[in-house]
């Protein structure tokens, strides 16, 4: 008969407030206790993604939500219900006697979806690779990781296959353009997304190879030096490539070098490279990566000038108002903005010659890329590709019998069934959820809004939605103190949301926005400061 394991006092039920979480360390493990009448949960108190300190996040309708990147846990339950964080929250167990709270060391084991019952006969704990289906996921970046945790935690003990042309683990791609040019990361140093004994402890074999072809008829996979696959049902997630823009004089040996995009840790690495103090960079578009780039580079004293053929930086996605809000802060920092200006071409030299439309020269020491991807889908044979290259796929993200496609290349169902394609890290992850659902037979669950975040001068900003128009900004708190929410509203109704230094905001915002908003829902909401 095993002896019941010990538990220890970490508070008083009274001095719990509902829905205001407490962190609290038991023997160095570090605690959050989350209360709901009188009812006490206990769960792990650091996000699993990035480490962030949950106590500081938002609790709404029974769910936990990161203060830095929005991944959302149950708090009953401690299960993951949206990335970036691929696992569960460890759940310890609670026990309330005579106004004690105890709570044991011992985390009790996560639940599983229930499958259904055709695949629940073929997930057998035996199963072998003579008789288990082939899970195949192309693409180990954001949404290649994200599928191969949520088969595993939806059930799945088949056989997956991870592909990917870069031997490492699957890692945070995001700190690329944000931590590695400033110095601030080493790029052999950007966190993997899952632990490095997950692959193995899971069974999930990675295969270090380039697809030359993939054929959704034959549902076979082509390597360039390794036999063909044949898969059961596989996900594409290869994501996108970095667009070079035809420039005069890029194919120049003494140029070409000088010209940097930024996809892997090498790109990432050989920007931190050049960007020594006092050599001039140009960076070439003013996308969310050209301006974490630009701060990344201006952090390390590069001098820095941004050129665009926008007006002004995210004026389509957020207005000209909030969109001057980051130019002022990267001016603030000494970059220069050359908008409504092209590059028409790059001249060799000691420095770099950069011609810019209206026959002005900029002189620099290299130029890195920010212009945008092209999906990365020319091995696909037996799917109709978009003029852009992007796969239709249906709310469960399937393309084709048996094929689903995830991220930067699909093109998926949105608001108001009109097809889009965002290139937002955890919407890839999303996508990556939902298609291993349904690759597994369970039932889809509606995602929560897109999210994304982005970093510039040692400033996070959280943009919620995908607004296509909106007919007015209501501004909430102060612009230049970089402490505010924005909320961009159609007929009444929030499309999207701006935020910086409201994390717990944000983090309930998101979840009311899983449903239709009223602006003046979301006010009371915020001013409320709880769901």
């Amino acid at each position: 008969m095993s002896t019941p394991a010990p538990m220890h006092k970490v508070a008083a039920l009274a001095d719990l407030e509902d829905a205001r979480p407490r962190r609290v360390e038991l023997h160095d493990t570090p605690i959050l206790l989350i209360r709901s009448g009188t009812t006490v949960h206990a769960l792990g108190a650091n996000c699993p993604h990035a480490g962030a300190p949950l106590e500081q996040g938002a609790v709404c309708h029974g769910h936990l939500i990161c203060p830095w990147h929005n991944g959302t846990f149950e708090i009953a339950s401690g299960a993951l219900v949206e990335p970036p964080p691929l696992q569960p929250l460890p759940r310890y167990p609670v026990k309330i006697e005579r106004g004690d709270v105890l709570v044991g060391l011992t985390p009790e084991a996560p639940s599983t979806p229930a499958l259904t019952r055709d695949n629940r006969a073929d997930l057998r704990d035996d199963a072998s690779p003579a008789t288990a289906r082939v899970f195949a996921i192309v693409g180990a970046g954001a949404a290649g990781a994200a599928a191969c945790a949520a088969l595993r935690e939806f059930g799945c003990r088949e056989r997956i296959v991870l592909i990917d042309a870069e031997p490492q683990t699957p890692y945070d791609r995001t700190s690329l353009s944000k931590f590695v040019p400033s110095g601030e990361m080493q790029a052999a140093d950007v966190p993997p997304l899952l632990p490095d004994a997950f692959f193995d402890e899971q069974r999930i074999e990675r295969l270090h190879a380039r697809v030359t072809r993939l054929d959704a008829e034959r549902r076979e996979i082509e390597f360039d030096a390794h036999p063909p696959l044949r898969y059961d049902a596989a996900l594409v997630a290869t994501g996108g490539v970095p667009k070079m823009p035809p420039l005069d004089g890029a194919d120049d040996p003494a140029v070409k070098p000088r010209l940097l995009l930024l996809r892997n840790r090498a790109d990432a690495e050989r920007v931190a490279g050049f960007a020594e103090p006092g050599k001039r960079a140009v960076v070439l578009g003013s996308s969310f990566i050209g301006l974490e780039i630009a701060s990344s580079l201006a952090k390390r004293k590069v001098q820095v000038t941004v050129v665009s053929p926008q007006r002004v930086p995210f004026e389509k996605q957020m207005g000209a108002e909030l969109g001057r809000v980051f130019m002022r802060l990267h001016e603030a920092h000494g970059t220069t903005f050359r908008m409504n200006t092209q590059i028409e071409g790059v001249a060799k030299g000691a420095p770099l010659d950069v011609r810019v439309s209206g026959g002005d020269t900029l002189a620099c020491d290299f130029v890195v890329i920010g212009t945008g991807v092209t999906p990365a889908t020319g091995f696909i044979r037996g799917v109709a590709r978009n003029d852009d290259g992007s796969l239709d796929v249906d709310a469960s993200m399937r393309a084709a019998e048996h094929l689903y496609a995830a991220g930067d290349l699909a093109r998926f169902p949105f608001g108001d069934n009109r097809r889009v394609r965002i290139e937002h890290w955890r919407v890839a992850q999303q996508h990556a959820r939902a298609a291993a659902r349904a690759m597994l037979g369970l039932p889809a669950q509606a995602a929560a809004p897109p999210f994304f975040w982005t970093y510039h001068f040692d400033r996070t900003f959280s943009y919620l939605g995908h607004p296509q128009q909106w007919d007015e900004t209501a501004i909430l708190g102060e612009l230049d103190a970089w402490r505010f929410i924005a909320l961009l509203c159609k007929h009444g109704y929030v499309a999207g949301v701006l935020g910086c230094g409201r994390d717990a905001d944000i983090g309930r915002l998101a979840e009311a926005m899983r449903e239709p908003l009223s602006r003046a829902d979301a006010e009371r909401l915020i001013e409320r400061g709880a769901c």
